[in-house]
This record gives structure tokens, sequence and C-alpha cells, in this order.
């Protein structure tokens, strides 16, 4: 917001007035040439397909989050930092992934918010300039445990439920740290499990699956004998009552998994 000096009278002389408003038109200029000058083009698109190296890894992967998520409106560009006078572009953000993308905020300043990102590697992070985005927030936060191999679904910090679940074998593990639901995907011709969430998490080992890009995802298993298995390729399988619950959390809501 511009403050604006309220004076009794003018002190300052009318030149001056007017060759300090062509100062800030300049500045202002320049400032709208700086996001102009990012050519979204040359720049490689967060996706679960794609693996941007240069992406800031995330600092606190087991941290929580306010719940903050946010949407952009359209294809946006990723920053190392927030950083206005030295912008430092290494990727893009489209809309849309499985349905709208929507990320969860880690970390904000003025005018930026550092989000999770769906690309490779793993615990990818960027910047993105807050004025072209959607704000929402989830309540909801779902916790994987490796170890004990159960599921647990939380909102407002109460649990809706914990389930038995099959996690990754020790050769194909379930990446450990924070990540997001990332899409909610119904395709009755998947006889395994119709209804898959995929994460904004990767195999650690697989780099293809089932003709896909290695996505972690929570589904549902026919064989109730997976629950409480360290059984599967990476992926968190669940009960159809799990799912149920599930299929009600918003994208981008944060999903902590770890070695409990």
């Amino acid at each position: 917001m511009r403050r604006r000096d309220e004076r009794g009278g003018s002190s300052v002389p009318a030149l001056a007035v007017l060759l300090l408003l062509g100062v800030v038109a300049t500045v202002g200029i320049l400032g709208n040439k700086k996001h102009e000058t990012v050519d979204l083009t040359t720049l490689t698109a967060s996706t679960t397909a794609t693996t941007i190296t240069t992406a800031p890894l995330d600092g606190e992967p087991y941290a929580g989050t306010t719940g903050l998520v946010v949407h952009p409106r359209t294809e946006a560009a990723l920053y190392s930092a927030p950083d206005p006078d030295n912008p430092d572009a290494f990727g893009k953000i489209g809309p849309t992934q499985f349905g709208p993308t929507w990320l969860p905020v880690v970390e904000q300043t003025d005018g930026w918010v550092r989000v999770l990102l769906p690309s490779k590697p793993n615990r990818s992070t960027g910047w993105l300039r807050d004025e072209d985005l959607d704000r929402a927030t989830s309540s909801y936060l779902i916790r994987v445990h490796t170890s004990s191999r159960t599921l647990e679904l939380f909102l407002n910090n109460k649990s809706l439920g914990s389930w038995k679940a099959g996690v990754g074998a020790q050769q194909t593990p379930t990446p450990p740290g924070r990540t997001f639901l990332l899409g909610s995907i119904i395709d009755h011709k998947r006889s395994a499990s119709p209804i898959v969430l995929p994460l904004g998490a990767h195999s650690p080992t697989l780099d293809t699956f089932g003709g896909g890009p290695g996505t972690v995802a929570i589904h549902g298993w026919p064989n109730p004998r997976v629950f409480g298995a360290a059984i599967s390729a990476g992926c968190v399988r669940v009960p159809r009552t799990a799912l149920a619950h599930l299929q009600k959390v918003p994208l981008g809501t944060l999903v902590l998994i770890d070695s409990k």
C-alpha cells in the first residue's frame, strides 16, 4: 500500500516534484520490465515427470506448516530466493497437474511464498511471487509412519482415524520427508485401485514404474494382507475406509512421511 504525505501547503518547488515523479515512474517501469524479462519458454516445468537439479531443497523436511496452500492462476516462474533485485528463475509451475495445482507454503516473506514442488529431486522447493496466486487453507494433515506401517489423518489437529498401511519394501522404500497431496484420480480401469492420490514425491530407487515416472501415491489394494506390510514399490496402500476419508482432503494438503 502506498503512503501519501498530507501537508498544509507546498514547500517543495514544482520542478523538484516533477523530477521526483519522473524518477519514481522510471523505477516502476524498470521494475515491470524485470518481471517481463523472465522468458518462461526457456524454463523447465516442475511436474512429476521432470527433474530440476537447481531447485533449492527443503531445509526442514519434517516440519509442519500453517496450512496455507496456493494455486498459480497462470504459468509462473520459480525462483531460488525472494530477491526482487536479482531474480534467479530456475523453473516454472503451471496451473494444472492432476487437476488444479495446489502447493503447500513452507515459508513466506513480503510479496513471496516458498512452496514444495512435484518435480524431482524429492524435497524440491521454489519461491513464487504471490501477486498471481490464489490462496486457501487446508486444515487437514496426513501422516505416514513407515516403521509402524500406519497412516493417520487429522483435521484441525484432531484424529479422524488411523489405519494399517502397506509401505515401500526395503529395496523400494517410501521416501521420507514432507510432501503433499498433488492430485485425485478415479480410473475404473485400474483393477487394483480405481482411486489413486498422487503425491509430490518420487521413488528414490525407481526412475519409472508401470509406465509412469515413479510418482509415489496413496491408493487402495484388493488384498487386505498387504496392510501393515513393507511390500510396495514405494506407494502407500490403504483400506477402503481410509480412502473414503482421504478423498475429502483438499489438494495441496501436507503429507508427513517419517520412520516412526
